[in-house]
């Protein structure tokens, strides 16, 4: 078959992902390899894309090679999928895949988001292998990285794949303009928007909302925010927190977004996401490594399209939220009823800064945060700003130090292992005996009460 590599991965030829598609153009001699790397001359082909259509044309099997930023691919990957789709290349009826290296961290909403634009785009995609960073320096990721191709190979000479979801287009609803009342308001609430495709409802969203916030109202248009590129994966920022590029992103983030009371994100829906330029501004926030600092401020988001539809889109969002300790006050879109939804959410959003509402973490946030937590720690010598900030704020949870739970998990342990003391204490006797502190808490805030 021929193949092509399109390597998302701004490093271009120093990729780490890139490394398992030359091991595996070592060990399936008999397969042509091209490779494209689109994440590194992405300005480039945004000017002239013939480069890469002959190389789309000309494959059998198209394999994405990632590393993961943000929950999904990089947003040099996404703005190359926004210029294939813009370009009407017809690259139906070829076969996909993908490849990613990452700590695990939302690899599987990458792979979602990869996955739903190879079906828009007619490929006959096949599940993809998401490795750890360091999978290929050992013989069981070498092993798995071939039983993928192996498996890749197989479908394609068999015709298998997975089944493509039908997207219902979107029907937008008009909103109802409100005439702004700016009397008593007060605080900061930054509204951060991607205006780039002149999006007359998605202004009509940011508008009402606007208008019947309780708060103080200001937009950021992220093509007003200094960014001279994506993030290029250097790592030059993990010592200190300080960005290679020298366009002043790092600064107008913390004093024209970070500073606000809460933060509302605006876009359109674009290929299953936020869009390139939405995503540029999420992975430029590496600068701040793996540190949640705007934990206790809490968000809300106001979309444009089919939102309802798309479900890995709302998972990336709600995990966003999560994993930076930040309330989701609600997210407006304009399918059902947008004009609803959007006074809901600028009434929870004062709630929430009102009463500075923090919830406990769901899964979402607890996992992502336990991956961050032990990568930290095993990174430390080389991430330094993250592992300063983890320190600082009681981060490194590890459960090993939980002396005094382990000795009572042995003494429990011991205890429902004998049947004898279990059948002479009585199971009632047991759970009453289970509930003791939590009683203790409902007792005491009833005695407050009175």
């Amino acid at each position: 078959m021929r193949i092509l590599v399109v390597n998302g991965s701004p490093k271009g030829k120093y990729s780490v992902t890139l490394q398992t598609l030359l091991f595996l153009e070592k060990k399936f001699a008999a397969h042509e390899f091209e490779y494209l790397h689109a994440g590194q001359q992405i300005n480039a082909l945004a000017k002239d894309f013939s480069k890469a259509e002959k190389a789309l044309r000309d494959a059998d099997l198209i394999i994405f090679s990632y590393p993961v930023y943000t929950c999904i691919a990089t947003s040099q990957l996404h703005r190359f999928i926004s210029l294939l789709k813009s370009s009407g290349l017809d690259i139906s009826g070829k076969f996909a895949a993908q490849i990613t290296t990452s700590k695990h961290f939302y690899d599987f909403t990458a792979h979602k988001y990869i996955e739903e634009n190879c079906c828009g785009l007619g490929l006959k995609y096949i599940r993809g292998l998401s490795a750890d960073m360091d999978d290929l320096t050992t013989e069981k990721g070498q092993k798995e990285a071939e039983e993928f191709m192996r498996y890749v190979l197989w479908c394609a000479e068999n015709n298998i794949y997975e089944p493509a979801k039908d997207y219902s287009p979107a029907k937008r609803l008009p909103v109802t303009p409100v005439a702004e009342n700016s009397e008593g308001k007060s605080g900061d609430v930054v509204i951060v928007a991607d205006l780039s495709g002149e999006d007359k409802g998605l202004k009509d969203m940011i508008s009402r909302f606007r208008s019947v916030s309780a708060y103080k109202t200001r937009i950021v248009n992220l093509a007003d925010i200094p960014m001279k590129g994506g993030c290029l994966g250097c790592f030059s920022c993990a010592p200190k927190g300080e960005c290679v590029y020298d366009d002043g992103f790092a600064v107008a983030l913390k004093n024209e977004i970070h500073s606000a009371d809460a933060i509302v994100y605006a876009f359109t829906i674009k290929d299953h996401s936020m869009g390139w330029l939405f995503k540029q501004y999420d992975d430029r926030q590496f600068c701040n490594g793996h540190r949640p600092v705007t934990k206790g401020k809490p968000v809300g988001y106001l979309i444009g399209g089919n939102y309802p539809e798309e479900a890995n889109l709302k998972a990336i969002i709600e995990a966003r939220s999560e994993v930076g300790g930040n309330f989701l006050a609600g997210v407006a879109c304009d399918q059902t009823d947008p004009d609803g939804e959007i006074d809901n959410l600028a009434r929870k959003l004062a709630y929430a800064i009102e009463n500075k509402l923090s919830l406990p973490a769901n899964f979402y946030g607890v996992g992502g945060m336990k991956v961050f937590r032990d990568m930290i720690w095993l990174m430390r010598g080389l991430m330094k700003a993250d592992h300063k900030f983890y320190k600082k704020k009681g981060l490194y949870d590890f459960p090993q130090r939980k002396v005094g739970t382990l000795i009572k998990m042995y003494f429990a342990g011991a205890f429902f292992s004998n049947e004898k003391l279990k059948a002479r204490i009585g199971m009632k006797a047991i759970n009453e005996g289970m509930l003791m502190p939590y009683k203790k808490v409902i007792d005491k805030a009833c005695e407050k009460k009175g």
